[in-house]
């Protein structure tokens, strides 16, 4: 129990340990999303594949892999206010990477002291691992007919990184599971249902190309339009299927200061955002999860978030959006005017951003 007792000294919410064992039925499963194109343009995920389903690729001689997690909840609401931006909760503070990185490396050491002959890797959803089936495996809960994993006593609030390691089970025994992996979700169906775009087209599949998640973060070019009207005022990711969740009742604040929510981070007004330059997108965002999607990606989800809004206080700055440098941010403000001239029949004067 060593280790569990160090994870948890570090901060870490939950600590699992489980064998490396290859996923047959989760490869077979990965295999036919990656087949459907659910990933879109995560195209990582299919470069990756096989080494997510045996580990012993991603570290030769690996044995076991330690599962932490870290809550993130922090009790603030988002708004229903159409001119101000819903984030993900998660990235209301600080980037995760730089609080939990640095303690699984801190507990990889531990090991390390424990065995000077061992080798082991730490990720933070940045290498080649299926976090949240690994997690399921090591007793840490099980993953909801929305993909992301529940804990019974905590929901679904927190962050999941791994160390995989060349020691054996023996050497470090796990504490009690919470769970076998089983879901535990019932008929439930909360979470399909409150999804404004059907991404998640059944029980525990989800088609990523229709998620507001992956829309405003991962998807690198123009949003679908026939997708913009359903994305309401998410400017960076989308909560809705964790908020409805019965499970997330047991939610306890995290007691990390780094995760609560920035100045500005939490329901921060749109038309300010349309406004912003790139270094002053740098500046206030430097440190954040957001800063990593660049001003680009964030103006063009501001810009549909307006669009959405359908209030004509935002045409100034919707018209001044039009002359950015950036052809993305342009071709969205261009949609959103449209979008504010057709609901309320002004006669505005658009300029093409693709001339």
């Amino acid at each position: 129990m060593q280790v569990v007792s160090e994870g948890k000294r570090l901060g870490f919410t939950t600590v699992g340990i489980t064998t490396v064992d290859p996923f047959q039925e989760w490869g077979g499963q990965l295999q036919t999303w990656l087949q459907r194109e659910y990933q879109g343009a995560m195209a990582w995920m299919g470069r990756n594949a096989d080494r997510r389903i045996d580990i012993a690729k991603v570290l030769a001689g690996a044995r076991t892999i330690i599962t932490c997690t870290l809550n993130y909840y922090t009790p603030h609401t988002q708004t229903d206010d159409p001119l101000r931006g819903r984030i993900s909760r998660y990235a209301w503070g600080d980037d995760y990477h730089d609080v939990m990185l640095p303690r699984l490396k801190e507990l990889l050491d531990f090991l390390f002291a424990l065995d000077p002959s061992a080798e082991g890797l730490a990720y933070v959803d940045t290498g080649p691992v299926m976090e949240k089936p690994w997690a399921a495996r090591a007793g840490l809960g099980w993953q909801g007919k929305h993909t992301n994993l529940i804990d019974p006593q905590r929901g679904s609030w927190f962050f999941i990184g791994e160390i995989i390691t060349t020691l054996s089970q023996e050497f470090y025994p796990s504490q009690p599971p919470l769970t076998k992996g089983r879901s535990l979700c019932g008929k439930c169906t909360a979470c399909i249902d409150i999804c404004p775009t059907r991404a998640i087209i059944a029980p525990y599949l989800l088609d990523a190309r229709r998620c507001i998640s992956y829309l405003t973060i991962e998807h690198p070019g123009p949003i679908p339009e026939d997708l913009r009207p359903l994305m309401g005022n998410h400017i960076y990711g989308c909560d809705l299927c964790q908020e409805v969740c019965p499970w997330n009742r047991f939610a306890t604040p995290t007691p990390e200061q780094a995760f609560q929510p920035r100045e500005g981070n939490l329901n921060p007004a749109l038309i300010d955002l349309m406004y912003l330059t790139d270094p002053e997108f740098n500046h206030r965002f430097q440190g954040s999860p957001i800063k990593r999607i660049k001003r680009r990606r964030l103006l063009r989800n501001v810009a549909v978030a307006l669009g959405n809004s359908k209030n004509p206080r935002a045409i100034p700055a919707l018209q001044h959006a039009l002359n950015d440098p950036e052809l993305l941010i342009r071709e969205h403000a261009a949609w959103a005017l449209e979008t504010i001239a057709q609901h309320g029949s002004l006669a505005l004067q658009l300029v093409d951003p693709r001339v």
